[in-house]
């Protein structure tokens, strides 16, 4: 289903950003436009996912409304709007500093809704029998409910966002320019450095993540024996992103974004390649040391928003056409799929360190491979997406601000 998913999402975005770069502006702008629209359909097909109601159903039914339901969320009505959402920060200033404040106000939201969705739900959903097995409340109608609690919340925070945000930047059609094709106006976007090495370094990094997560669950169970740890990891590293989002502005104004990532990005990798070195033994001690070491990833997850702006202007300023949507949407297939890819990628790890998961004890040579593929993989790949920026991704602090400049004078020519 999550590879359908992907494969739909993969002409769905790309269709999604070509709508809102053609489609007329409406009286409230290019992109706010589609948040209004699609807030209650993404919202109705989020809560349709979750229908206890659906439980004596045969297993057919159940399949097959798992797969409309998913696809109807995923494919049509969440591309309909993060395509847009995520387009909007161009045009809502055209200044690198502020691009870089909404990137990190993104990235805050993003953290809340991971403490509430990782800490608070579970709390709420599940609780323990008399035999203190970890069960769901009330059948699974809870999940109805949650779900649909969410899907309200989920409006009032659309609503706020059109509400509170000005497309301040107007992008006017030449009537007299010649048409380009779309095949051609993804052949200048795949041909940007820029855009490349976006991508690349957003592949690394997701490759990363996705490995480390995959692979904690068997690390704190197997190697540590401690699975509580995992979810103090979990909570610590939300809280000291946002912590860490409060420095962000100041630090990218003065050092530059690419700078600052790259930074960041080399200290994760040095963090993990010491825990591999030193081999801690303690889960807690573990644990700290690497939600210490997280802070330079989550420090590119608060700015990597903003990049995409800045590959928006320099394709513009390259080409001479403002593609927004068709560049937010290209970046995010490519993110998609990059989650397919790495999605099996702890599993392949596992299945290489020769992994039991029948077996109640893991051998030694498996827990010290356990151990190993957990720190110095990771690294090597937080390596990878330094690398990437520092020698193909040139949009540096200088030329940001020269395409900046650059992008005003032809405005203000017309």
């Amino acid at each position: 289903m999550f590879l359908v998913a992907r494969i739909v999402d993969a002409f769905m975005d790309i269709t999604m950003g070509s709508i809102v770069d053609i489609c007329k502006p409406g009286k409230d702008g290019r992109f706010r436009q589609w948040i209004r629209r699609m807030a209650g359909p993404v919202a109705i097909a989020s809560f349709l996912m979750y229908q206890s109601s659906m439980a004596g159903a045969s297993m057919t039914v159940k399949i097959v409304y798992m797969y409309v339901t998913y696809l109807l969320w995923s494919g049509v009505c969440y591309s309909g709007i993060n395509i847009p959402y995520g387009s909007m920060a161009s045009v809502i200033t055209d200044k690198p500093e502020e691009r870089t404040e909404l990137s990190t106000f993104r990235g805050i939201g993003a953290n809340f809704a991971q403490l509430i969705i990782g800490v608070i739900s579970p709390l709420i959903i599940y609780t323990s029998n008399a035999d203190g097995v970890q069960v769901i409340r009330n059948n699974g109608h809870i999940f109805t409910l949650v779900s649909g609690i969410f899907s309200i919340c989920a409006v009032i925070c659309y609503f706020i966002c059109y509400k509170c945000t000005t497309e301040r930047i107007k992008i006017e059609k030449d009537p007299n320019a010649p048409k380009v094709s779309l095949g051609k106006t993804f052949m200048t976007i795949f041909s940007s450095r820029a855009m490349l090495g976006i991508i690349f370094a957003a592949l690394f990094l997701l490759l990363s993540q996705m490995m480390i997560m995959g692979l904690n669950t068997y690390l704190y169970a197997d190697f540590f024996g401690d699975i509580k740890a995992l979810s103090s990891f979990t909570f610590i590293n939300s809280i000291l992103a946002l912590i860490l989002a409060a420095f962000v502005g100041r630090i990218t104004k003065k050092v530059g974004k690419k700078e600052s990532a790259i930074i960041a990005t080399i200290f994760t990798a040095i963090v993990y390649v010491v825990l591999f070195l030193i081999k801690v033994r303690n889960p807690w001690v573990y644990m700290i040391a690497a939600a210490i070491g997280f802070l330079g990833t989550n420090f590119f997850n608060l700015v990597i928003w903003a990049n995409i702006t800045d590959v928006i202007d320099d394709v513009e300023v390259k080409s001479g056409k403002r593609e927004d949507g068709k560049i937010y949407a290209v970046y995010s297939f490519a993110r998609k799929v990059g989650q397919a890819l790495a999605g099996g990628l702890s599993g392949y790890a596992l299945s290489v360190i020769g992994y039991e998961s029948a077996a109640k004890v893991q051998t030694p040579e498996v827990l010290n491979g356990l151990y190993t593929v957990s720190t110095i993989v990771p690294a090597i790949l937080f390596l990878c997406v330094a690398l990437t920026l520092m020698f193909v991704y040139p949009l540096g602090k200088k030329k940001v601000q020269e395409n900046s400049e650059i992008l005003k004078e032809r405005r203000l020519s017309k």
